[in-house]
């Protein structure tokens, strides 16, 4: 029986998952398989501590680079993190003609053209199916079970720490500090929890996708990206009565000679399946003109889930070198040589349908004056809401518009801020129908 060779590059909680699954599911994966898998070496800088795994001797070790330079380790599990020292070792990893696994979608957002780009010309495998959406099989549906489809649009709820976040805020009425500090306790999410409630995981997230969606080059810096720390029980509240839930959605659409790509608190109607996926759990819909919709849905996050990924890979690698098939799938979706510099829409280009809550001074007027500048600037409403006073002096007003120009609501919500009539910053949040693209 053959054995393949594996060094796993840091053993902290999906590192320690993937250990854990190779060792124990052994004789599954082997019989799966038709060969061994073998954890040759285990790096991490903190060898005292128990991860519940019985290594065999000389196997946990403190150094990462001698496992990428050992010439027995056939497969690098790069579980690391981070974008300097992950980045420098995957690089030696490729250089030394190893075939590398990870699961750091801030390091291929970032750096991924130029690491898969590397590992095309030397001809090796990277594999990094549990960088997005943990145990959904997103990469592997993009560049294979889709590979016939022309891809028009995704639309996902990429984020276990957001969704769970307004999930309490939707069912108990909470506010955002009091979700947070519930999903701290819960251990969804992090001590600092800005990269999750800002919406950077997400974009990272995203611009993988976006580039084996459509044959582009990684473009992280231009997705337009909002977080999720300004929104109210109030706001929930009033989305419920419109018929909408409220997510943090990545959403992707291919336009004639652009991708629009944007990551923001989204309303969503009942009807969307997304708007019943809650707590920690992630979604992606992705629509082919083959296809239609399909959905995949699952755990985001959490040590098995995504360490269940990672050994999917592993084994994929596995497969390809028993085959003598390195190199089968193309690293990024298609062909090195045709990936195309696609631009990313700027936000202010998108046009959509919004909701807008003003706090306004309760006198007579004040209405006409806000529907007059929104009017002014081409923005149509399609419905408006009045509240009882919240405050004194001030009323929540509430208006749908009809599908807009982002700049052009963006330039009437700043002169309408000026005005003494409006006592806050208005809301703007934005909408996603399934006739989002046709007027209404």
């Amino acid at each position: 029986m053959k054995e393949i060779r594996i060094g796993l590059l840091g053993c902290g909680t999906v590192g320690t998952g993937a250990a854990r699954i190779l060792t124990e599911h052994a004789d599954l994966i082997e019989s799966r398989l038709g060969a061994g898998l073998t954890l040759k070496h285990v790096a991490d800088i903190d060898t005292e501590t128990d991860r519940g795994i019985r290594f065999g001797a000389g196997v946990f070790i403190n150094d990462a680079w001698q496992v990428v330079d050992d010439p027995d380790i056939d497969i690098i599990l790069e579980m690391i993190g981070g974008k300097t020292l992950a980045r420098d070792l995957m690089m030696r990893a490729i250089e030394n003609g190893k075939h590398v696994v990870t699961a750091n979608k801030a390091l291929l957002a970032s750096h991924g053209n130029e690491i898969l780009g590397a590992a095309s010309r030397r001809g090796v495998e990277v594999a990094y199916e549990a960088s997005v959406g943990g145990c959904m099989p997103i990469i592997k549906t993009l560049r294979e079970s889709l590979v016939g489809n022309r891809i028009s649009a995704m639309t996902g709820i990429l984020n276990g720490t957001c969704n769970y976040i307004l999930s309490r805020i939707t069912d108990e009425g909470i506010a955002f500090e009091t979700a947070l500090a519930q999903a701290q306790a819960e251990g969804f999410a992090e001590a600092d929890p800005s990269l999750d409630v800002d919406g950077l995981d997400t974009a990272h997230k995203l611009a993988i996708l976006n580039a084996l969606a459509y044959g582009m080059a990684i473009n992280l810096d231009d997705i337009a990206v909002e977080g999720i720390s300004s929104i109210t029980p109030m706001d929930i509240a009033f989305a419920r009565q419109f018929g909408y839930r409220i997510k943090l959605l990545a959403i992707s659409k291919l336009r004639e000679d652009a991708v629009e790509a944007r990551i923001h608190p989204t309303m969503i109607p009942f009807s969307n399946p997304l708007s019943n996926v809650n707590a920690n759990l992630n979604a992606v819909t992705v629509t082919g003109d083959a296809v239609g919709d399909v959905m995949l849905y699952g755990y985001g996050a959490g040590m098995l889930p995504t360490a269940s990924a990672v050994v999917g890979d592993v084994v994929d690698i596995a497969r390809n070198l028993l085959s003598n098939a390195a190199g089968r799938i193309p690293l990024f979706g298609c062909q090195p040589d045709r990936i195309r510099n696609i631009s990313v829409m700027p936000l202010d280009e998108i046009t959509m349908h919004y909701y807008i809550r003003f706090a306004a001074m309760d006198r007579p007027g004040v209405l006409s004056k806000i529907s007059g500048i929104l009017g002014n600037r081409g923005i149509s409403i399609k419905s408006v809401q009045q509240k009882g006073r919240q405050s004194e002096g001030a009323v929540p007003i509430v208006m749908m518009t009809h599908q807009a120009r982002e700049a052009d609501v963006k330039a009437a919500l700043s002169e309408i801020s000026a005005l003494d009539i409006v006592g806050v910053p208005p809301v703007l949040i934005r909408i996603e129908d399934e006739n989002g693209d046709e007027e209404s």
